[in-house]
């Protein structure tokens, strides 16, 4: 049976001056993200963007997942506990992001910018898309290292079940693992194959939505759920509440982009 290493979450003590695990991860996925957006810009260098255009964004990501991700969390999962320490709901290097929550703040950051700078909102979701997803594994291997958002409990003749000591003895899903796997991993692949050539205005958009929201419905039946603003259910978890709007949205905006290119084309 594995056992959960139990890691320090700071990864770095430099006097009064603590770095955590948890940040070191967001700064990975931000890097990831900026070096993979050079990378397409190269390969693509009809996208439309520049490497200044991809700096400058960035720094309005960071803003909107950061915000975002906490905003949702606050929102969407414990608004009665911060309702209660609302000095807490600053206090981000503790954990609890939502990628619910981050994902709006994205898009706000994406609708700014592409007034910013005079283009369709869908240029720049379609581009931004297959960055995103190895962003999403490292956050999710910061909540593993966290031992946080642990799994169900499985079955004793799993091999990978894990022990979590500071939830109880039983083995459970590695779930954090899972969702880096298919969300991060597993995703990423799959938009940056699809976005590698010239596709519909918007299908590369949807396709982020149709597959980050299946691979979050499907890890969230591996995942303790969270307790949410609907209450706690084993049946569907917030997680998938919030999921199905996006599989959705993904599967219209696929079809509304597929038609307009053809009505184009024609």
């Amino acid at each position: 049976m594995l056992i959960h290493p139990q890691f320090d979450p700071v990864a770095i003590q430099l006097g009064p001056l603590a770095i955590h695990w948890y940040g070191l991860m967001y700064l990975v996925g931000f890097g990831l993200f900026l070096w993979l957006g050079h990378v397409r810009i190269k390969q693509q260098p009809d996208c439309g963007w520049s490497g200044k255009d991809l700096d400058d964004f960035l720094t309005w990501a960071v803003l909107g997942v950061i915000a975002g991700g906490r905003l949702g969390e606050v929102l969407f999962y414990q608004p009665g506990y911060y309702l209660a320490h609302p000095a807490e709901i600053l206090m981000v290097w503790k954990g609890g992001m939502s990628f619910h929550g981050g994902f709006l703040g994205v898009l706000a950051a994406m609708l700014l910018f592409a007034r910013k700078k005079g283009v369709s909102f869908w240029q720049i979701s379609d581009f931004v898309a297959p960055l995103v997803p190895t962003g999403l594994a490292a956050g999710r291997i910061g909540n593993f290292i966290n031992g946080e958002l642990w799994g169900r409990i499985a079955s004793h003749d799993l091999p990978w079940a894990m022990i979590f000591p500071h939830v109880d003895a039983m083995p459970r899903h590695p779930s954090q693992l899972y969702q880096a796997a298919l969300e991060g991993l597993a995703l990423f692949v799959i938009l940056w194959l699809f976005s590698a050539r010239r596709r519909p205005l918007g299908q590369v958009s949807a396709v982020f939505l149709i597959g980050y929201g299946s691979f979050r419905f499907i890890a969230e039946f591996f995942r303790t759920p969270d307790a949410g603003i609907f209450g706690q259910s084993d049946i569907i978890s917030m997680g998938q509440w919030l999921s199905v709007p996006m599989i959705v949205a993904g599967l219209g905006l696929y079809r509304w982009a597929a038609r307009r290119n053809a009505v184009r084309q024609h």
